[in-house]
């Protein structure tokens, strides 16, 4: 007899574990789901915001719109061959060697693109030479770089893009006269990097 109380106190202490599991499972599912919720509800906002102020920017900035694809067919990219260049850098000797592929709408512009490969090659190897080894290793100077390669890629057809960078320095009256000249509308949607290596 003995051993049956035993037995009836360890059944209690099982039996607690087990509801101490199940609590614990469902206290975890509950904030994972809140989590998820938050995380959705909190993503949406953004994007309606921007939904709201690209309808907004769509009369003051009528190039992000016409940058848009039109039709539903894949983008042609434009490879170009790998660059390799020495660097601005004063102290030590620093290349780069840099693959870049050119985004764009239009196979017909891609072919107008290629009969002016050797003025756009030089042009953008004339922006390369003259970066410096620590403007190139932030994010914020690949970005930089693709903005400076897109425009100079498009000057030889005689397509002249504003420089975003000149505009933020310049002073507030100058960026309004800027922003009321009308908007030349980039054939090429990005500039992708397929290898970029800095030593």
């Amino acid at each position: 007899m003995a051993n049956a109380p035993a037995a009836e106190e360890a059944a209690p202490k099982g039996g607690g574990s087990k509801k101490l599991i199940i609590i614990l499972a469902a206290v975890l599912v509950l904030v994972l789901g809140g989590g998820v919720a938050a995380f959705l509800l909190l993503k949406k906002k953004p994007a309606a915001e921007g939904e709201e102020g690209a309808e907004h920017a769509e009369p003051a900035a009528p190039k992000a719109v016409a940058a848009k694809p039109k039709s539903d067919k894949p983008p042609t990219f434009v490879p170009l061959d790998p660059f390799t260049v020495n660097l601005a850098d004063k102290d030590v000797d620093r290349f780069a060697q840099i693959g870049v592929t050119l985004e764009v709408d239009d196979p017909k512009f891609a072919e107008q693109l290629k009969a002016y490969m050797p003025a756009i090659r030089s042009n953008i190897l004339m922006v390369l030479s003259h970066k410096t080894a620590t403007e190139l290793l932030t994010r914020e100077g690949k970005e930089k770089l693709a903005r400076d390669i897109m425009r100079e890629s498009v000057r030889p057809m005689g397509i002249e893009l504003d420089d975003e960078d000149e505009e933020e320095e310049a002073d507030a009256p100058k960026k309004k006269k800027k922003k009321r000249r009308a908007a030349v509308v980039s054939p090429i949607n990005q500039v992708l990097f397929s290898n970029f290596i800095v030593q």
